[in-house]
């Protein structure tokens, strides 16, 4: 997909959310081993939920800043990650596939930060600043109960 503007990034953002679910769903019923198994099920529900809450701001942003030019700011390709899905994360252990996911999170942030210190109107900084800050308590609160995961 080529990200023109604002309302392209969230329809792109959204979209990698989904892809990812469907594949840790998809590579869940796959793995051997139960609780891995059981967590690609989880990874999977939180990114349907991210998936969602992404697709809000498809509806809420201010239409300035949705029609915003971002094509200048974004790189050819602004995340690295696994989307094909192939079975990968069946072949994973419970770490990998935590570290892998994390890690998507993590390039989204850096993305919307970059696209918050270089956003010209006040409407797509404030509309950065919100898809910001979403994933960011949405991926801490991942993280953490991933850490609870680890602890049982």
């Amino acid at each position: 997909m080529e990200i023109k503007t604002f309302f392209d990034l969230i329809e792109w953002s959204r979209s990698l959310h989904a892809q990812l679910a469907q594949c840790l769903s998809h590579c869940a019923k796959l793995h051997h081993e139960e609780r891995t198994a059981m967590l690609l099920e989880y990874l999977a529900s939180c990114e349907t939920a991210m998936e969602k809450m992404v697709a809000g701001f498809e509806h809420q942003a201010d239409p300035k800043a949705a029609k915003t030019y971002v094509y200048d700011y974004i790189p050819h390709n602004p995340i690295k990650t696994h989307l094909d899905c192939d079975d990968h994360y069946a072949k994973m252990d419970a770490d990998a596939i935590s570290a892998e996911v994390i890690d998507f999170h993590e390039q989204v942030i850096e993305l919307y930060r970059t696209l918050l210190r270089k956003a010209e109107i006040p409407e797509a900084a404030e509309l950065m600043q919100l898809l910001l800050d979403m994933e960011e308590n949405e991926t801490k609160l991942l993280v953490r109960q991933l850490g609870r995961m680890d602890d049982l």
